[in-house]
């Protein structure tokens, strides 16, 4: 049976630097279902991070987030904190540790729990469970599944788990997106046949809702107070039918989500369950922009709030990260070359624009591939470019920056029609604004940033793009969104896509042989190199032995490969 949730105030009482903190932050108050006032009058706080993507030292800093947490211990013994995915990839403390430093330092801040992002399974399932096990905080997820006959390397992984403050219960639930196969590695997941072994409940969406809704009953009817979902799901277009807003309204119990995956900033938002009841839904954006906060009040009121400000950091933390920075950065100062321009990834308002429209810095990283590898064509998804070049010295750090994930060079032989299906693939999303509020829209992580190819994207075409359960490319059901597709010549003049001429096509494993962002249709192709130059060192190579050490003012604009038309637009 399923606890009936009880009517409360929504009245609140803070100290006055907390209430301070919350000054113009955004806050949403929602009654609960206490059991009961607490005696002790004590507030409950969740603290929540997602997508950090191993930084250390942005708006908010690791040390601040533990001084942080070590002031709300001083006004509640009940302090809880949790991450929501993608902790350990995504930077260069990851990509030089295989995510051992960033668990180092979540072990540091005293994480209590932790779920899995699609980029904690980059480094394989081998290492991930040896991060699992190295780990403090305990990993959460309710929907993951393994049909293998050995051993399951996420069998530390529990599907949720339950904590009493005083006398009220709180179960933390954990939930990671289904698109973990497509956006990380798909091979990953496969046992050495080509089956998948471990999957995420992910059937059709009926089954995910329902593999959630069991867990939150069975929370419910163990005693708990209230259920919170721990969530890498997202709220973008392209998750659809598994974000976090479809998942709360096809269930019910639940009282608050904080989710992450889509490195939205939502301070707190109400969505509606499938009983038409509120649910609070909260993520504090990428890379420590925010610390989130859940307060359950003694009166039962559920607060939810961002927290980007505090006058201090832990001294012991700090000296803590900055032993563990010591370790790799001698390598990473050394200046591998000299750039004239800044090569970028966003628009002059910040909003991210390489993840749905040609960026100069796409086209350098395109250009690199193609230069190296001496193929015809070079395809660099948006997804896998993590950060921009400053004009100046560009260090061996700044470059592992760009590309972090250890990929490794690869050449396929593919037909023109593969390429043109890739090309549709990666623009399924693509939209003619570019900006929805203070986040990108149209975005997807497989919009190719290419080189010896130029194309167009028609909006006003509606995706035909057919995928499978997995999210993988299975074919283009009507007419296509990319058009008038060329390559580039021997003379530097253009010639027509030619669908069933063999093309040679340079990217990395994770594109060309894995299959990531479901981009699958080169995966049986062959292969002239396999997992040669790893990917930074394909841009080190670029920079200093075809571009004499600088980056030069052909790099200033992106050059004009990829048009977006509305329709209205002459082709």
């Amino acid at each position: 049976m399923l606890r009936k949730r009880k009517e409360t105030k929504r009245t609140i009482r803070f100290g006055a630097v907390f209430a301070a903190l919350l000054l113009g932050a955004g806050v949403c108050m929602l009654g609960g279902c206490a059991a009961g006032d607490r005696t002790d009058g004590s507030n409950i706080y969740i603290l929540y991070t997602n997508d950090v993507h191993c930084a250390v030292d942005e708006t908010v800093s690791i040390p601040m987030l533990v001084a942080y947490k070590n002031y709300l211990k001083e006004l509640s013994p009940y302090v809880t904190l949790a991450d929501c995915g993608d902790a350990v990839q995504g930077g260069v403390m990851g990509t030089v540790s295989d995510g051992a430093y960033p668990v180092e330092i979540m072990n540091q801040a005293g994480y209590d729990y932790a779920v899995l992002g699609n980029h904690e399974f980059d480094y394989g399932m081998e290492r991930l469970s040896e991060l699992i096990g190295a780990a403090d905080a305990e990993y959460l997820g309710c929907n993951l599944t393994y049909s293998g006959g050995g051993t399951n390397a996420l069998s530390e992984v529990k599907p949720y788990a339950a904590v009493k403050y005083g006398d009220v219960s709180v179960a933390f639930i954990g939930v990671s997106t289904p698109e973990s196969i497509a956006s990380s590695t798909p091979s990953v997941f496969k046992d050495e046949s080509g089956n998948y072994l471990y999957g995420f409940s992910a059937d059709s969406a009926e089954i995910f809702y329902e593999t959630v809704q069991k867990t939150v009953d069975q929370c419910r009817e163990q005693g708990a107070d209230y259920v919170i979902l721990l969530t890498h799901l997202g709220t973008e277009g392209g998750s659809k039918p598994y974000r976090s807003t479809d998942l709360i309204a096809a269930t019910a119990g639940v009282d608050a989500v904080l989710d992450g995956h889509s490195h939205s900033v939502i301070p707190c938002d109400y969505v509606y369950n499938r009983n038409n009841e509120p649910v609070l839904l909260s993520s504090t954006g990428e890379r420590l922009q925010n610390i989130g906060q859940l307060v359950i009040t003694p009166e039962g009121t559920l607060v939810s709030t961002l927290v980007s400000e505090f006058p201090e950091g832990d001294e012991t933390t700090a000296a803590f990260v900055e032993e563990i920075q010591s370790r790799y950065e001698d390598t990473l100062k050394e200046v591998a070359a000299v750039s004239k321009v800044a090569l970028t990834t966003k628009d002059s308002n910040g909003i991210r624009l390489v993840r749905s429209r040609e960026t100069n810095l796409g086209d350098f990283c395109a250009d690199a591939y193609r230069a190296v590898s001496g193929a015809d064509i070079a395809l660099v998804n948006g997804g896998g470019i993590r950060t921009e070049l400053a004009a100046g010295e560009v260090t061996y750090g700044d470059i592992i920056a760009v590309h972090p994930f250890g990929n490794a060079l690869c050449v396929a032989e593919a037909t023109g029609q593969e390429i043109l299906d890739c090309l549709e693939m990666g623009c399924r999303e693509t939209a003619m604004e570019t900006s929805g509020g203070n986040n990108a829209a149209g975005e997807c992580g497989g919009f190719e940033q290419v080189s010896g190819v130029r194309f167009a994207v028609d909006t006003s075409v509606p995706s035909s793009v057919v995928l499978d359960r997995y999210g993988m490319f299975v074919s283009v059901d009507g007419p296509y969104r990319v058009t008038d597709v060329e390559v580039l010549q021997p003379d530097g003049g253009y010639a027509p896509l030619e669908l069933d001429q063999t093309y040679t096509v340079a990217s990395h494993n994770y594109l060309i042989k894995e299959g990531g962002d479901g981009l699958n249709m080169f995966a049986d192709n062959p292969l002239l190199t396999d997992e040669g130059m790893a990917d930074y060192q394909v841009l080190i190579t670029y920079m200093k032995e075809h571009l004499g050490g600088v980056v030069g003012s052909e790099y200033a604009e992106p050059q004009g490969r990829i048009r977006i038309l509305s329709g209205e637009d002459e082709p």
